[in-house]
């Protein structure tokens, strides 16, 4: 279905921490390519690099319309999907294929596009229309002498997850392999198959990590990849699938993905590392994550925190695994804490041995979840590593003896106690060019972000014009576009605001233009309030609007740049300035100006307006002309204070 369906202390223990191996799980970007692709393409981005000269022949089509083939797309990363063989992989959707980030309202019908937005819109058809949407990709492989087995790596992903488990709406992925002396063989995936384990937020920028905004996903909604508890998609693992032949025929390879009941929701299907071997593989694999309980993938806990461990126990091979034993033995700094859950066998906690033992069997083409939780002891010291892996026991050549051990990933977790810093800087050097800014405070607390600019503003950021660090962000703003806003969460620092300073430049003007920076609360009441005003002066024309900076405290009140001996009036004129606002008793603001090369080159004090300085919250951009010519201004090195 078509899919409408983130102080020096901690700064030090981070560097301490990465060069302790730790295990830090952070999902790639999203590296697909934007040309069409043709069938050639995607198919040899499937196949082992051992293999590329075993493609006779190549075919794509999907519903796209115009020639694009946008549901076809070769990637080198997708989030938290990553090739398991050469440098990329093939995403075939029912939607745009590796569209990623997913959120609502980004496009112009206000709905989103793909392949996670719900109620958006539909490459064929309509609603309930035909043809469904569908991507199919064909090839013709020479199997190579001796070999009797063709595999390949695939993981089905869909946002008819979890709404549509037991109903017709069920987009249905078909991979067919015709041989001509094993005859045709199948591999067949959608949300009914029971082997649905993985929730959306452990789909980091897949597109699939979409959240209903309503919190119930069980109908059509608006999404958002906002983490909350209406996880809006799912998927399997990624298999290994087998497939029988006998090299050296000639076998036909066709993988399907189908819209089935409408035309509304999509999914997607990752596929790799097409290869062949002369005899069935029997494989078992496992791998094992932390989760905070609001579903968020961890690698960092605070003393007194539960958590919940997830361990995946995958049965790739073609027969079921027969009692097969998992151990799990816990760290000391840690106190179980139940729900415990498995999918097929027996699961216990040991309490005498302080570990978690499990024993059973795992279908062919399946894998058992085991689930449970515990908390972190109050007393363990700031920067503890609590090292976490469990250990599986099988039988390799189905004789009835466990002969091999196979590990999980581990799934260490930080223990990093919170001290609230002096000061937190933004510097816009991690942000993406071109879109809003957001920023940490390490590890996971989001302090600051900003709205991002209409199509006739600036209000992002970019790496043209900077003070000291890559980046700036770079505002023109008119009347007919304002206002925009930069926000802040001082809860997540556990701190009082006490001084705000940011560097800009920006130079003169041919026209009249302003812009006001309007300090609030969370209830809109205005604190402080800045304007940058041009005036005519008539030095330089024709920019000889130049640009005069004021607070505002019982009427609007200047602050004087130095700059040149004939701005006598105090204009600021090029170059980079540091303005300060800063906390003064309960009832004042000092205003204070830098310029470069200079330092402080003028302070005044005035009134708070509505409240207090302390409860800043948000910075409102805006304008009250709309100049032909919009005077451009950088911000940079911007920095709060605390408490």
């Amino acid at each position: 279905m078509k899919s409408m369906t983130n102080s020096h202390a901690v700064v030090a223990l981070v560097l301490i921490l990465l060069t302790a191996n730790l295990l830090v799980i952070v999902p790639s970007e999203n590296v697909c390519g934007d040309d069409p692709y043709t069938g050639e393409d995607l198919a040899r981005a499937i196949l082992d690099t051992r293999y590329q000269d075993n493609l006779l022949w190549s075919t794509y089509s999907d519903q796209d319309g115009a020639g694009q083939h946008r549901q076809g797309k070769v990637c080198t990363s997708l989030g938290v999907l990553q090739p398991t063989n050469g440098e990329n992989f093939t995403i075939l959707s029912t939607g745009i294929a590796g569209f990623v980030p997913v959120t609502t309202d980004e496009d112009h019908d206000g709905f989103g596009d793909n392949p996670g937005d719900e109620r958006g819109t539909w490459f064929q058809g309509g609603q309930k229309g035909y043809p469904r949407d569908e991507a199919t990709l064909t090839m013709a492989l020479q199997i190579p002498p001796l070999m009797t087995v063709l595999r390949y790596d695939v993981q089905f992903l869909s946002a008819e997850y979890p709404e549509y488990v037991g109903s017709q709406f069920n987009d249905k992925l078909t991979i067919t392999i015709q041989s001509p002396s094993q005859g045709t063989t199948t591999y067949t995936q959608d949300i009914n198959s029971g082997i649905f384990r993985l929730e959306a937020p452990e789909l980091t920028g897949s597109g699939f990590n979409v959240f209903a905004l309503s919190g119930y996903p069980g109908d059509l909604d608006k999404l958002t990849t906002t983490i909350g508890p209406g996880g809006d998609a799912g998927a399997t693992l990624r298999f290994p699938a087998e497939h029988p032949v006998l090299g050296p025929e000639v076998v036909t390879v066709t993988i399907n993905i189908l819209d089935w009941g409408d035309n509304l929701v999509d999914s997607a299907v990752f596929i790799d590392n097409i290869s062949f071997t002369e005899e069935a593989q029997v494989s078992i694999t496992a791998r094992k994550d932390a989760y905070n309980l609001g579903g968020e993938l961890i690698n960092y806990v605070e003393r007194g925190e539960t958590i919940e461990y997830r361990i995946d126990i995958i049965n790739g091979g073609e027969i079921e695994q027969e009692d097969n034993e998992f151990e799990d033995i816990l760290s000391d700094d840690v106190l179980f804490a139940g729900d415990l859950t498995t999918d097929f066998g027996t699961a216990e906690y040991v309490a005498g041995e302080h570990k978690i033992m499990w024993t059973g069997d795992i279908p062919a083409d399946n894998y058992n979840r085991i689930k449970f939780k515990v908390t972190v002891n109050e007393g363990v010291e700031n920067g503890t590593i609590i090292p976490n892996q469990g250990v599986v026991e099988w039988d390799s050549d189905n004789n009835g003896i466990l002969d091999t051990v196979t590990y999980t990933d581990y799934a260490n977790v930080t223990v990093l106690v919170y001290e609230p810093p002096p000061s937190v800087t933004e510097d816009f050097s991690d942000d993406i060019n071109g879109g809003g800014a957001t920023q940490l405070y390490p590890p996971d607390r989001l302090w600051f972000e900003t709205s991002e600019g209409s199509a006739i503003s600036a209000f992002k950021v970019v790496p043209s014009y900077r003070y000291e660090t890559a980046k700036s962000f770079k505002t023109k703003i008119r009347a007919a576009d304002s206002p925009h806003y930069w926000n802040y969460t001082l809860s997540e620092l556990e701190s009082d605001i006490q001084w705000w300073e940011v560097w800009f430049a920006c130079g003169n003007t041919s026209e009249a233009a302003d812009l006001y920076l309007i300090f609030k609360n969370n209830d809109s009441e205005e604190i402080a309030k800045i304007k940058f005003e041009y005036i005519q002066d008539g030095i330089q024309p024709p920019t000889d609007w130049s640009l005069a900076l004021s607070y505002y405290d019982n009427g609007w009140k200047r602050l004087y740049s130095d700059f040149f001996s004939y701005y006598s009036d105090g204009y600021l004129f090029n170059g980079w300035y540091k303005l300060r606002i800063e906390k003064n008793g309960e009832n004042d603001i000092n205003y204070l100006l830098n310029r470069t090369g200079k330092g402080l080159i003028d302070a005044k004090t005035g009134g708070i307006l509505e409240d207090s300085f302390s409860d800043i919250a948000t910075i409102e951009w805006s304008s009250t002309k709309n100049p032909v010519v919009c005077p451009v201004f950088f911000w940079d090195e911007h920095t709060i204070g605390l408490c």
